[in-house]
This record gives structure tokens, sequence and C-alpha cells, in this order.
């Protein structure tokens, strides 16, 4: 083998171990709703196209993402900026949008947790009736929702299981605005099954997020919540200080993602699984294409 050949294939060797020494393994986790579920695909999806190699853990309860994160089983995901404040550091103080996320990305750089950019949509907890019947009963905000609850009409409300116990869920909301499901009206299941059960006349009242595609698809109202006791829940990627650090381009990808979404773009994006019944897969890949992301 003459030195020149040598040389090149010394060279592609060289090039080879290179490429695969700046393969980071990253972990991305995700919350088992279908939003959570797309914004796993979508980063995961990009994150590959960029050279790293992922292992998606997506579909974990909230508290379980959040210690996952906390003890380095996972590197990055999606998070809410409310969910963090309350449920997470136990802040009960009522800020808006841009104090919360401040105050989340502080506190939780002390846990080794960075906040990248926020997005422009916010998936606040909401509760919806059916248009038509909100209209029928006079129920346009949950104070009017209170005051039909109070004056003995029956109504019966599906919720998540999460949202009946944690600390900004119903309990609080039902002191915030001065009334009470009684233990029978208030119906527990799955979160995607409430919307199915409110379209389906099985509940009066669900719990829903606000930027799901099946509140305009299912033709739903949203309560305006006329005492703001729902805190701002921005949609943001958070991950773990010392993997930004080995790879801070990551920043910028999630970032440019960040900057994509709003409510009526995430909204878009659930109804195309939720209501379409296209695979999350499909979803994010045609996402990331459209966008120019990858």
């Amino acid at each position: 083998m003459n030195m020149m050949l040598r040389s090149a294939l010394g060279g592609l060797a060289l090039s080879a171990m290179a490429l695969t020494a700046q393969a980071a393994d990253i972990v991305v986790g995700g919350k088992n709703f279908t939003e959570q579920q797309l914004l796993s695909a979508i980063t995961g999806q990009l994150l590959s196209a960029k050279g790293f190699n992922v292992d998606n853990r997506g579909g974990m309860g909230s508290a379980a993402v959040r210690q996952a994160m906390e003890n380095g089983q996972i590197d990055v995901y999606w998070e809410y900026t409310g969910t963090s404040l309350i449920t997470y550091n136990k802040v009960e103080e009522k800020l808006d949008a841009q104090a919360t996320y401040d105050r989340v990305k502080e506190l939780d750089a002390e846990k080794g947790i960075v906040w990248l950019q926020p997005s422009a949509a916010n998936n606040t907890y909401a509760l919806a009736m059916r248009a038509d019947d909100a209209g029928k009963r006079g129920i346009a905000t949950l104070s009017d929702l209170a005051g039909k609850v109070n004056d003995g009409e029956e109504i019966t409300f599906g919720s998540n299981a999460e949202f009946y116990a944690r600390p900004d869920g119903l309990k609080p909301l039902q002191e915030a605005y001065g009334f009470e499901f009684g233990r029978a009206q208030i119906k527990r299941m799955d979160s995607g099954l409430v919307y199915q059960a409110l379209r389906d006349e099985q509940v009066d009242v669900g719990l829903v997020f606000a930027t799901d595609g099946r509140i305009p698809a299912f033709g739903f109202t949203v309560l305006e919540d006329d005492k703001g006791y729902f805190p701002a829940y921005a949609l943001a990627p958070v991950i773990r200080a010392e993997v930004l650090e080995a790879n801070p381009e990551l920043g910028d990808l999630l970032d440019a993602v960040s900057a994509k979404l709003d409510d009526d773009v995430m909204a878009g994006l659930n109804a195309k699984v939720d209501v379409d019944k296209v695979s999350i897969e499909n979803v994010a890949d045609q996402f990331l294409k459209e966008n120019g992301l990858i």
C-alpha cells in the first residue's frame, strides 16, 4: 500500500472517529398526553437529524418526569411555567406570565435545571362545556358556574385524577370561586376520556387544556376564568445544566422550536392527532419540515 493511499485511509478513519465522538447521547423525556408526546417526538426527531443519539422516554407522569430530570435520568423535556411554580416549587404567590417564568428560571437553576426560551403557547387548565348547553344554562364564566352549583343545579364535572388532587387543582379552585361539587358530581377519568365524556353528554363540565384541538372540533366553549385563578402555563424546553454546558448548540435548536409555537399552532398539531388520527411521528415530522427545522 503506497503512502498516499495509506494517508487517505487514515484520514477517513480519523474523520469517522471524530464524528462518532461528536454524537452525544441525549435522553428526551415527556409527559403522558398528546401535546407532550408530540413535543417529545418533535424534540427527538430534531436532535436525531442534527446528529445526536436520542433515547426517547416520553409518556411519563408529571411528577415522574420532573424527578427523572432532577435525578439525571433524562436530559431535556418540555414543561409549563405554572406547573413548576406551584407544584414543584410550592410558590403560592400570584404572578403574571413574565414573573412566573423569571421565578421558575431562578428557582430551578438552583437544582441544575435551565429554562430555555418560552413559547407563546399557554396551555393553562380550563373548564369547558358544550357550547349549546352553556348557552342554555347562561354560563359563560367560572363565577356563573359557581352560582349555578350553589343554586342547586345538578352539574357533573369530569376531571383527571391529577387535577383532582394537585395543589393548583380542584379544591383551591372551588375555594377561590366559593362553591363545591358534591362527591357524586365528580367523575374522575383519564384526560383524553374527559373530552369524549363531555362531547357525549356524560358530564356537563370538563377539565381541558387550553391548547387542545378537540375544544373547537367538538364544539366546546371555555369558561372565562374571571377571577384569574389559573396561573400562566407557558410552554418551554427545560434541560439539565451540565448537558447544556457540554452541548451548547442544544439551546439554539430547542429555542428555534419554541419560537414556532403558539396556542393556535399547538391546538392544530394536537387536533391532527386527536381528531384526524394522524400518527404522532408523522405530525412531528411534518411540523419540523414545514418550519425548516430539519
